[in-house]
């Protein structure tokens, strides 16, 4: 009996990884749809481009969503082109002239630029993982990603924000401000830091070398060095008087 349930369990361990992509997918096309679909307040507006072209409201729907991609992909090719530059500051020229909408369009904005990797590849070298040792190095360490070299004064001392993501859906978390000699650069880049709390620690992450510090971190203070043993002070040579020539008195 205990072989047959080890033997099921085996083919359900099997098949999980199948099914959560399918669950997963399946979620995910139908939150799309409740937004995006016939009958939604985007797939009317969806609907409206094509009633032009066809009476039919199903047929309406993939004539306009058919118009939305060709336009995706026109700008796409305009993008390549070496146009991103001109049409970003156009895009940001409009929105920030918007109130409210454009403070939601920066943010949207900041969270393109950490997963974009196209023609801007500076965009990722604002964001560095980092090994966070709560209570200084030797403590308890965590993996988050520092959005900004720029230090933070709070009172005396120094600090650096960092995100704490949570896992297995690393876009939670939390934004901890941490003294700046607690930080430590770590290996892997954004996409190892993800993957990692993705599978929930079964990605190892890369180790830390030995003897690196960020920018903010204090410098490490030398050990002194050992004393040296005094050596016993030598007592003066007493000079040698040569003796007195042949025929001549020695006192």
């Amino acid at each position: 009996m205990g072989r047959i349930i080890r033997i099921f369990l085996s083919g359900v361990l099997a098949l999980l990884p199948i099914m959560v992509t399918v669950i997963v997918t399946a979620w995910v096309g139908s939150l799309v749809a409740g937004y995006a679909g016939p009958g939604s307040i985007i797939g009317d507006l969806i609907t409206s481009l094509g009633l032009n072209i066809s009476g039919s409201s199903t047929i309406a729907y993939f004539l306009g969503l058919a118009i939305i991609l060709g336009c995706i992909f026109v700008l796409g090719l305009a993008v390549e082109s070496g146009l991103r530059t001109w049409i970003s500051n156009s895009f940001d020229w409009l929105m920030s002239r918007i109130p409210l909408i454009s403070n939601v369009y920066d943010l949207s904005k900041r969270f393109v630029a950490i997963v974009d990797r196209g023609g801007d590849e500076d965009s990722f070298k604002s964001m560095q993982p980092v090994w966070c040792f709560f209570g200084g190095e030797g403590s308890a360490a965590v993996l988050g990603l520092m959005p900004s070299h720029e230090p933070v004064e709070i009172g005396e001392h120094s600090y650096l924000a960092v995100l704490v993501p949570s896992a297995p859906v690393p876009f939670g978390g939390a934004l901890i401000y941490v003294p700046s000699d607690w930080i430590k650069p770590a290996e892997g880049g954004v996409e190892h830091l993800m993957n990692v709390y993705v599978s929930m620690g079964v990605t190892p992450p890369a180790g830390m070398p030995a003897g690196w510090k960020t920018s903010g971190a204090k410098p490490a203070i030398a050990a002194p060095a050992a004393a040296k043993t005094p050596s016993t002070p030598r007592k003066p040579r007493a000079k040698k008087r040569r003796p007195p020539p042949i025929g001549e008195d020695a006192s």
